[in-house]
């Protein structure tokens, strides 16, 4: 059984779909109907699921650590998360963006090549994260260092961007099965905004 459990903290609501201690979805919105609705979508279809009034410890966690990611915060997030009944590309997909650290940013295209498929491949499934902002597609962004989508909004993709500043000034590479995943520092981007 999949438990749903939403919480509002500081005019943004948060929500965690889980199974004990692993999840299957989280998502944040600006309204209790969109949380809700973003983790229905998410969670495998015919599973049944309840509502939770009172969560666990451990979906209480979960909802800190997703604050703490959508301000910006330098936090581990070595989850569980159910993955099993999702498409092998969207995994590795997953995968490659998960490894992109806080102050970085990569590109579609740069994915694409480290896992295969297309920029436009990538951007699908950015599109339809079930796990955002754990999986930080917010820190993949176009080519040119331009926004691109973002389901929350540019203008919210921009404001997670901003607060994951870093001061960093140099790009770096990271190796994803043998292939290379070239990382950009935030700046690149914000600057590319002014």
């Amino acid at each position: 059984m999949i438990n749903l459990y939403i919480k509002e903290m500081e005019n943004v609501w948060f929500g965690v779909a889980l199974d004990g201690e692993e999840i299957f979805a989280t998502t944040f919105a600006f309204s209790r109907q969109k949380a809700l609705r973003s983790l229905l979508r998410s969670i495998p279809f015919n599973v049944p699921f309840q509502q939770l009034e009172k969560p666990s410890d451990f979906a209480e966690y979960a909802m800190t650590v997703l604050k703490d990611v959508y301000d910006g915060k330098n936090i581990s997030t070595n989850f569980s998360l159910a993955t099993k009944h999702l498409p092998n590309y969207t995994r590795k997909v997953i995968q490659a963006t998960l490894l992109i650290p806080i102050g970085y940013v990569t590109s579609y295209g740069a994915i694409a090549k480290a896992v295969g498929g297309s920029p436009r491949a990538v951007g699908n499934v950015m599109a339809m994260n079930p796990f955002a902002p754990l999986v930080p597609c917010h820190r993949v962004v176009r080519s040119d260092f331009t926004l691109g989508g973002y389901g929350g909004g540019l203008n919210v993709k921009l404001q997670i961007l901003r607060r994951e500043r870093r001061g960093y000034s140099s790009k770096k590479e990271i190796s994803i099965n043998g292939r290379k995943l070239l990382l950009f520092p935030v700046e690149f981007v914000l600057e590319r905004i002014k």
